[in-house]
């Protein structure tokens, strides 16, 4: 055996695994998955990892992925959430098979529950949704059995059929499987199949008064579209009995269910219920704030499908559920804007410098990299003229040592331009600086320097006759504590009240004019940017995507 065949082995999870003893024992011709979301919120991150798992595995075994809509709940669901998840698995780069949906098979799933009812193994329930948890017993005690359990079929047959026909209000009657109310797995205990709910359904109008509920409609449209590979997160351990029991009663094709951990992430909230809030009560601009960690907010604030399959490969798939540090995230996003990244040059909070020697009126355009990392470099022209704009920060008038930017008679490198010395500092009659006086070193141009001068400095600039404006919003973690889930209280109280920060004027190249959405930027110094959404010709918005270095971890150093 190879070594790269060896390696391949070492790599495989245990789903993988599974697959590859299926496949090897000719259990399957052909894998099918599926990736079967609610589409009552927007897709997070918790997701993206189903959904690599689920498309990722037909990509690399024969067989497809069908993308299916678990569309039970008409009073949660809507064709928004229906269009945004669309256009999140595609834009992360996976294309699936069949669009399908769990209301196509309303039809089949009702057939499906008379079935059970004729075989005596459902019953329709007149008690109230109190009564019916009450009956259920307890992990320890068994349950009692429902005063309505041993009605006919005859009976059950004509109360369905007008269950469906509209005759019942909403919660007076449901339809229950007849296994076990003693049974030592709770979800056994006659678990409800349909309920009645008078909603206007998003695909079916309202064709349809009663719905199925998860655990009926799961299974059985697996087998519907002959699923081998169903997978689900831990949660649904206890279904499974249910699963394999429905399937095995109604004898149709058996579709197995597997389960993987959820991965969740420090810093941040992935309940729909919690996210929901924090749109609604306007913590956020929507579903697709930059410091949401839905899929359309980490798109908007930057982040690349490349650097969130990424993220996905590096935690894997397991059986143990644990918390992912989120910087692993931000580590991913880097690594890769590192490598596709324009490099650019944005001033946030200005200082002027005046060149007393360089002449009045004149422009050189001066060559410089749009991005060192890439395999073929290329240049753009920086327009430098006699008034520049610098960082404030860059300047002290009283420097300590090893203060090695620029300070009175001290010399820095403009990035790619020239040497410059501070001569003069010019103060307004407030005693506030308005210029800083310098003179360059004409025989220092970068690329072809021959002043033999030596600093230790480098700085950004921008020419202030050519300086573009724009808006910088920058964003940070949303939470300030690790897991606000877990915390006492409300966990909107542990919002991080710095999580944006708006700079509403700063000065770039004139470069930027270009921008497209699809760029990403590395501002010098400043960490990677995108254009947002919100941006138009007159009035570019940049997001920040992530810092250049972490900066929590300095902080949790600190602490």
């Amino acid at each position: 055996m190879t070594e790269r065949k060896i390696e391949e082995e070492k790599s495989l999870n245990f789903i993988e695994e599974i697959i590859e003893s299926d496949l090897a024992a000719g259990k399957y011709q052909q894998i099918i998955t599926r990736f079967p979301p609610e589409p009552n919120g927007y897709l997070h991150i918790g997701h993206a990892s189903s959904i690599c798992l689920n498309f990722g595995i037909t990509q690399k075994y024969p067989g497809y992925t069908n993308l299916r809509f678990d569309d039970t709940n008409p009073v949660t669901e809507e064709t928004e959430y229906v269009d945004s998840i669309k256009e999140d698995i595609k834009w992360l780069g996976f294309t699936w098979k069949n669009e399908l949906y769990a209301s196509d098979y309303f039809e089949n799933l009702y057939d499906f529950a008379t079935r059970l009812i004729k075989k005596g193994l459902a019953y329709v329930d007149d008690s109230s949704s109190e009564a019916v948890a009450a009956l259920k017993g307890t992990p320890t005690e068994p349950g009692t059995n429902s005063p309505f359990r041993n009605r006919s079929v005859e009976e059950n047959l004509d109360l369905f059929a007008r269950m469906k026909n509209g005759e019942f209000p909403d919660g007076s009657r449901t339809l229950r499987a007849k296994i076990d109310m003693a049974h030592p797995n709770m979800i056994m205990r006659d678990p409800i199949l349909y309920r009645i709910k008078h909603a206007h359904h998003h695909r079916t109008g309202d064709a349809w008064c009663i719905y199925p509920m998860y655990d009926f409609a799961h299974g059985q449209s697996d087998s519907i579209e002959q699923i081998t590979h169903s997978l689900c997160t831990m949660e649904f351990i206890p279904h499974r009995e249910l699963y394999d029991w429905m399937i095995e009663k109604l004898e149709i094709y058996p579709s197995r269910q597997y389960e993987f951990a959820r991965r969740n992430l420090n810093y941040t909230v992935t309940s729909k219920r919690k996210l929901l809030q924090l749109v609604n009560d306007n913590h956020v601009t929507g579903w697709d704030d930059p410091r949401m960690p839905t899929i359309s907010g980490l798109r908007r604030r930057g982040y690349t499908p490349e650097s969130i399959r990424d993220f996905c490969d590096r935690i894997g798939i397991a059986k143990r559920e644990n918390m992912i540090d989120v910087s692993l995230l931000e580590f991913c996003i880097r690594e890769h804007l590192n490598n596709i990244s324009h490099r650019r040059m944005v001033v946030f909070n200005p200082i002027k410098i005046v060149i007393t020697n360089y002449p009045e009126g004149q422009v050189e355009l001066l060559p410089s990299e749009d991005n060192p990392e890439a395999e073929t470099v290329t240049y753009r022209d920086l327009p430098f003229s006699r008034e520049l704009f610098i960082e404030a920060e860059d300047f002290m008038e009283v420097p300590p040592k090893k203060f090695f930017r620029l300070a009175p008679g001290q010399m820095v490198r403009l990035k790619s331009a020239y040497i410059i010395r501070c001569d003069e500092v010019v103060k307004d009659a407030d005693g506030k600086i308005s210029a800083l006086h310098c003179t360059y070193i004409p025989e220092s141009r970068s690329g072809s320097d021959t002043s033999g001068i030596n600093v230790k400095g480098t700085l950004h600039w921008v020419s202030v006759a050519h300086a573009v404006s724009a808006e910088i919003r920058l964003y940070d973690r949303l939470f300030k504590v690790e897991d606000p889930s877990n915390e006492e209280g409300d966990f909107k109280d542990y919002i991080n009240p710095d999580s944006l920060q708006v700079i509403s004027k700063v000065y770039a190249e004139p470069s930027l004019l270009q921008s497209s959405f699809n760029d990403r930027y590395q501002f010098l110094r400043k960490g990677y940017f995108c254009l947002d959404h919100e941006s138009s010709p007159g009035n570019l918005v940049f997001n920040r995507t992530v810092t250049l270095k972490d900066a929590w971890a300095k902080e949790q150093k600190k602490g």
